[in-house]
């Protein structure tokens, strides 16, 4: 799985409930052919990005397929997680 494109948004919370930072951010991935995850659609990753006491998490995610916008059921994998936060934290300190 690469990560070929990603876009980031901040996410306000006009009435204070959430403490610390949210942010949405949207990756397009690429997925080998073999991988159950692949669709010829092409296959995005949406997510709730979180930044709390200078702690940082995935706190919510969703595979979708590229032109339908169906969402998938799957899983990221501990080393994708991994990366995935690891892309995500990059996006948030270029903000």
């Amino acid at each position: 799985m690469n990560i070929i494109e990603s876009t980031i948004e901040t996410l306000e919370d006009p009435f204070g409930i959430l403490s610390g930072e949210r942010y949405e951010i949207f990756l397009t991935l690429e997925v080998d052919e073999e991988d159950e995850l692949y669709s010829e659609h092409g296959i995005k990753l949406k997510l709730i990005f979180a930044i709390d006491q200078n702690e940082s998490k995935i706190a919510q995610y969703d595979f979708i397929e590229g032109t339908t916008e169906e969402v998938l059921d799957f899983a990221l994998e501990e080393e994708e997680e991994q990366q995935v936060k690891a892309h995500c934290e990059k996006l948030v300190a270029e903000l």
